[in-house]
C-alpha cells in the first residue's frame, strides 16, 4: 500500500514556473512508478508525465514536453514535477499516482494503470 499527497501547486502567471511535490509513504514506493496527471473542468484525466522506479525511464506528453521535467528522489519518497514556462492552458487538479511496485522497467503512460493516487493540487496559470 502507497500514501500519496501532492503540494507545490497554486496561481502563477503566464511563463512562469511551479515546481509540484508528491510525498509518499508505503513500503513499496521505491520500487513504483509513478505518473503525474491532470484533469481540467470538462475535460478528460490526461498523463503529464510518468517516471520509472529507477528513474531511468521517464515520459512526457507532447503538450509539456521540453517545459516540465520529472524527477525523483528515492532517499526523500518523493516524486517532483518541475513546470516552466506555464501556460494558461496548463490550468487543471493535478494527481500523482504509484503503480503497485513491480520494478517495471518503463513507467506506464496510462492513468488506469495506476492503483494508487493522491487528493491533487489546483494549479492555475493566469493570461
Amino acid at each position: 500500500q502507497v500514501q500519496l499527497g501532492e503540494s507545490g501547486g497554486g496561481l502563477v502567471q503566464a511563463g512562469g514556473s511551479l515546481r509540484l511535490s508528491c510525498a509518499a509513504s508505503g513500503r513499496t514506493f521505491s520500487t513504483s512508478a509513478v505518473g503525474w496527471f491532470r484533469q481540467a473542468p470538462r475535460k478528460e484525466r490526461e498523463t503529464v508525465a510518468t517516471i520509472s522506479w529507477s528513474g531511468g525511464n521517464t515520459y512526457y506528453a507532447d503538450s509539456v514536453k521540453g517545459r516540465f521535467t520529472i524527477s525523483r528522489d528515492n532517499a526523500k519518497n518523493t516524486v517532483y514535477l518541475q513546470m516552466n514556462s506555464l501556460k494558461p492552458e496548463d490550468t487543471a487538479v493535478y494527481y500523482c499516482a504509484a503503480d503497485i511496485g513491480e520494478r517495471l522497467p518503463r513507467a506506464p503512460i496510462g492513468w488506469y494503470e495506476y492503483a494508487y493516487w493522491g487528493q491533487g493540487t489546483q494549479v492555475t496559470v493566469s493570461s
